[in-house]
């Protein structure tokens, strides 16, 4: 992205999601319409990341829940493709920042640089003013870095030397780390953990998919072909859309019960109440891609281990390491524990 390429993300006024509300109304038409669109947009990023169904449902999920996505593989498994295919497919504008041990915060933020024919600062923004931002490799940065993020992932704006200065909206982060088990990464912190709505895994394809791989296109190039099935007011709507996914009290008492079993437990610290807004929150969007405006119990356990795992201290390891055996997860554990009707 450019200097005045960024430069522009910052004057150019988008739409709140307040305005694009004030200019439309949710109709049944709007909503059969809409979930067209979402079918499409997940057909096409599922030619482009093979065999991975429930992935995309989930990163699109997060997306219109409003929430950030950090995605956390071996290298070379996809999660740069799946980020951009998103990226492309929603039509909003897309930075990339390769991170690395060495970087600043300035380097993602932007910073004041002295203009002497004008004898006075002005700010040249970072690649964060965009609307959605890919870090890669995120831990592999060192922690002062990473706590940059923290503030425009919470409060989708950015401070600098006493200013304050909105991002876009929709603003997103979808950011990838490696393994902790690989050289040269630093460890996420819990409060940067818990900006993300969900952490998911796109694991190893299987020999089908890999069969298809060697002897289809690339996809990068496949990605050069993808054209845009949203925009930005588009999914401003589907957010708000989200918002109105109805959630019936024994759903809720489900998801209740599914929380204080996380707090019960020595083992881990238990999810905290933004942790459970962001599960109601994920199971709404879950619900409205899927095509219903109703959460039901299966909703909440389509999204849960991806909403609660990072947060309860789940650290992900390879299949190689583990000798090729998924292991359960912490979440996984819970669910076939507490029962969907008391």
């Amino acid at each position: 992205m450019t200097h005045a390429a960024i430069d522009r993300a910052i004057t150019t006024p988008h739409p709140s999601a307040a305005e694009v509300i004030h200019k439309s109304t949710f109709s049944a038409a709007d909503y059969r319409h809409n979930q067209q669109k979402i079918a499409q947009l997940m057909a096409q990023l599922n030619h482009i990341v093979l065999d991975k169904p429930q992935v995309v449902k989930l990163a699109l999920s997060g997306i219109l829940a409003g929430g950030h996505l950090l995605l956390q593989d071996l290298p070379g498994m996809g999660k740069t493709t799946l980020a951009q295919g998103l990226a492309q497919l929603l039509g909003l504008s897309f930075s990339r920042v390769q991170f690395t041990n060495d970087m600043l915060p300035a380097d993602i933020l932007g910073m004041s640089i002295y203009d002497q024919k004008k004898q006075q600062f002005e700010f040249r923004a970072g690649p964060i003013f965009t609307q959605l931002l890919l870090a890669d490799e995120i831990n592999r940065s060192s922690p002062k870095t990473q706590s940059a993020l923290l503030e425009a992932m919470e409060e989708r704006q950015v401070t600098q030397d006493g200013q304050t200065y909105p991002l876009p909206q929709p603003f997103f982060v979808i950011a990838t780390q490696n393994p902790l088990q690989q050289a040269g990464v630093y460890p996420l912190p819990e409060s940067q953990l818990d900006r993300f709505l969900l952490c998911l895994s796109l694991g190893y394809p299987s020999p089908t998919a890999e069969r298809e791989l060697l002897k289809g296109q690339d996809r990068r190039e496949l990605l050069k072909n993808l054209d845009a099935v949203l925009d930005t007011e588009a999914v401003l709507l589907a957010q708000q859309g989200v918002k109105h996914v109805y959630v019936a009290d024994v759903v809720l008492d489900y998801l209740q019960r599914l929380v204080a079993k996380t707090r019960a437990s020595s083992e881990y610290h238990g999810l905290s109440p933004r942790g459970v807004l962001s599960l109601q929150r994920a199971a709404q969007a879950y619900a409205y891609v899927s095509g219903h405006m109703e959460v039901t119990p299966e909703d909440i356990q389509a999204v849960f281990a991806a909403v609660t795992d990072h947060r309860l201290g789940q650290r992900f390891v390879p299949a190689h390491v583990t000798g090729g055996q998924a292991t359960q997860t912490i979440a996984q554990r819970i669910l076939a524990e507490v029962a969907v009707v008391s």
